[in-house]
């Protein structure tokens, strides 16, 4: 299965100031305390449990690790996620080309 390239930012996108989780796949997390988190730019989502959360994107597999941990919301780009989280693991895709 190929890998979708990653999208670089364009001349035009950098010249207008266009943030780069806008015009290209890069996911961008915002954490909210330690009871919420938006994702944005995300692939799939690879396990959900209440303690624990695998989240795919474009340029690696988040890990979330907490209590109570929910779906609040979720669209085609973005996932919210609810409860206590304790920890926020990345495993990055490794090129090996």
């Amino acid at each position: 299965m190929a890998k979708p390239k990653k999208k670089a930012p364009s001349k035009v996108n950098k010249l207008l100031d266009i943030p780069q989780e806008v015009s290209t796949n890069i996911p961008k997390i915002t954490i909210i305390g330690f009871e919420q988190m938006l994702i944005e730019n995300y692939k799939s989502i690879l396990e959900y449990q209440e303690f624990y959360i695998r989240i795919s994107t474009y340029i690696g597999i988040l890990n979330i690790n907490g209590y109570e941990l929910n779906l609040r919301e979720m669209t085609t780009d973005d996932l919210i996620i609810t409860g206590k989280i304790d920890a926020i693991d990345f495993e990055p895709i490794v090129d090996e080309q």
